[in-house]
């Protein structure tokens, strides 16, 4: 995909400026570590951190007692995240090619990863996670809620916002049943948005 190039140079050119802004689990919501927390601890096995930049989610879940590994496609990030964080595990690979076998994972964790994938891509990354999680494993989306689906101009490169409903019935077409919706407003974002799924048998 276009956009996976786009994507890897812009990260790659900012990624010690990203580590130092956001890449840290002092400035993550309270509301929003919970809830990724207490989904992990849910899924009984190996879980993926899809996206996962310079590493801090993929460390605090690790600290946590979870069996997870770091994917992204970013060298730069997962440089940065190696070298903080080497009690965990990374590796390189893309959204829409995880690196694993069919049904390896008990779920996979996209925390705000799928924000620059253009709408028509949305669905064969879906399908991929799909493809990796066991029937009853799960999956946990954060996002950009938007009344209607549209792109916006974020702070590294374009990215996409979506209505939480519409993000779902996606989630649900790659074979998910959605558990959870979550919309939470913070001041001067736009409003932010989290799905639960469980893959559905095969």
């Amino acid at each position: 995909m276009v956009t996976t190039d786009v994507v890897k140079a812009a990260y790659g050119a900012r990624a010690a400026e990203y580590r130092d802004k956001v890449g840290t689990m002092d400035v993550v919501h309270a509301a929003d570590r919970d809830l990724v927390l207490r989904w992990a601890r849910g899924c009984e096995g190996p879980l993926i951190d899809a996206g996962c930049g310079p590493g801090q989610w993929t460390d605090f879940l690790r600290r946590s007692g979870v069996d997870v590994e770091g994917i992204d496609v970013v060298p730069e990030f997962l440089a940065l995240a190696t070298d903080r964080f080497p009690e965990a595990t990374f590796r390189r690979a893309r959204l829409e090619a995880l690196g694993v076998e069919d049904g390896a994972l008990s779920g996979v964790l996209s925390w705000y990863s799928l924000i620059h994938t253009e709408p028509e891509h949305v669905g064969p990354v879906l399908q991929e996670f799909a493809r990796c999680v066991r029937p009853g494993g799960g999956l946990l989306l954060g996002f950009f809620e938007w009344p209607q689906l549209e792109p916006f101009a974020h702070a590294v490169t374009t990215a996409y916002r979506w209505p939480v409903d519409e993000l779902a019935h996606r989630v649900e077409d790659a074979g998910f049943s959605v558990r959870e919706r979550h919309v939470r407003s913070e001041p001067d974002i736009p409003p932010l948005g989290a799905i639960t799924a469980v893959r559905q048998p095969a």
